[in-house]
């Protein structure tokens, strides 16, 4: 009997999958529930497992994007399973070497196409602004054809000595993905970003004091994104146009907070959602942040863990950024970026001293929050963070931490 193994649906929207890699071989024997092969989605790369035991016959070809539905595999399930016998490979025997002449060079035909170029490749050519003089056609009596045109680079200069390789990979799914949605939300929303400043002086007096009572009991560490996402939570509650989108001619606002933590994975950048973080303490907040992070670096995340999101988080200051302009998470309507942790001299009660600071940026759709809404969101979050114990710890720090 032979099994016709079809793409299973990755989640909702999806109708396509690449496939990233085969773990096995045409003609190779597997069992049920096997790993056969990965597959991109545009959210996420998933294993795809053996549906019965038996010989398998691939039907498509690493980077085929396939329709969710489609055959990508056969498996013939009476075949019986092989013997642990190996095979052994016969080599060919070695053909002798016979010398050929070596032909005699073609004349190249000139005529009046020699050099032309046809009009889908001179439109292609104009658009990477390369003049058509330089290229040299593939086509019949020298024609410059699409295809000439689509690989023709632009001229890099005058070589002056040293290495001038290049290479092309062809990006994933998820990259593609990603940059369409990125394109999109800059062409389709109107994303301005404001800016702030936070004295981080108060959460690293917290932290100082209390971390390793924290790891000890709880077994995470009491890191700054707990009391960024308590500090977000509390501003969307106080701003609820933030935690909105847009769906045609209507605005949605949620009463609850799913806040997307952007990281950073092997496939590119991903971004997985804490579900009603409003409900999680900072031990909470903090376990489900390592617990998506680790999912996502060692590519076990789903698509069910990526979907949705009222409010993104991301963290460029990681890997040292001072200050960015993040862009919008669609369908979501705001974003805000964190930066890296700088000792600045700063004004307090009239002297000059120096503490830890942090840029944050909030990039927010202007169709559905005013200026006034946003400026009051992240002054709301400066506050919180400046104040930890007062607005995000009601004054009882172990308590809130439960120590």
């Amino acid at each position: 009997m032979i099994l016709e193994m079809k793409v299973p649906s990755p989640g909702e929207s999806i109708t396509e999958v690449e496939i990233a890699e085969w773990l096995v071989s045409d003609g190779d024997y597997v069992e049920k529930d096997q790993a056969i092969a990965e597959v991109d989605s545009d959210k996420a790369t998933l294993e795809l497992p053996a549906e019965e035991s038996g010989i398998i016959t691939l039907k498509a070809e690493v980077g085929d994007a396939v329709a969710v539905g489609a055959v990508v595999c056969l498996i013939d399930t009476s075949a019986e399973k092989p013997s642990g016998a190996t095979k052994t490979e016969t080599k060919p025997a070695a053909k002798e070497e016979v010398k050929e002449k070596a032909p005699a060079p073609k004349e190249e035909k000139t005529s009046y196409a020699t050099g032309a170029a046809s009009p889908a490749a001179k439109k292609i050519l104009a658009e990477k602004n390369i003049d058509t003089a330089t290229i040299k056609g593939t086509g019949k009596d020298g024609r410059i054809t699409k295809d000439d045109a689509v690989k023709a680079v632009p001229s890099m200069g005058t070589p002056k000595g040293g290495s001038r390789g290049e290479s092309r990979t062809k990006l994933s799914m998820l990259r593609r993905k990603v940059a369409e949605r990125l394109v999109s939300v800059k062409n389709e929303t109107a994303m301005l970003t404001t800016f702030n400043e936070i004295d981080m002086s108060a959460i690293f007096a917290l932290r100082e004091q209390y971390k390793e009572d924290f790891k000890s009991k709880h077994g995470v560490g009491l890191g700054f994104m707990s009391f960024f996402t308590q500090a977000v939570i509390r501003a969307l509650q106080l701003y609820p146009s933030v935690n909105s989108m847009i769906d045609g001619k209507e605005m949605i606002s949620f009463d609850f907070c799913d806040i997307s933590i952007a990281v950073s994975g092997p496939k590119g950048l991903m971004v997985p959602v804490i579900r009603n973080a409003e409900n999680l303490s900072f031990r909470g907040v903090e376990a489900e942040v390592k617990r998506l992070a680790i999912r996502a670096r060692e590519g076990d995340i789903t698509v069910d863990e990526m979907t949705g999101g009222t409010f993104t988080i991301t963290n460029g200051g990681v890997f040292g950024s001072m200050l960015s302009t993040p862009i919008i998470n669609p369908p979501q309507s705001a974003i805000l970026g964190m930066h890296n942790i700088v000792e600045r001299p700063i004004a307090k009660n009239g002297a000059v001293v120096i503490a830890p600071i942090m840029y944050l940026a909030l990039s927010y759709d202007h169709r559905i929050i005013d200026g006034k809404e946003s400026v009051g969101f992240l002054v709301a979050i400066k506050e919180a963070l400046e104040n930890p114990e007062e607005l995000l710890m009601g004054n009882n720090v172990k308590k809130a931490l439960e120590l």
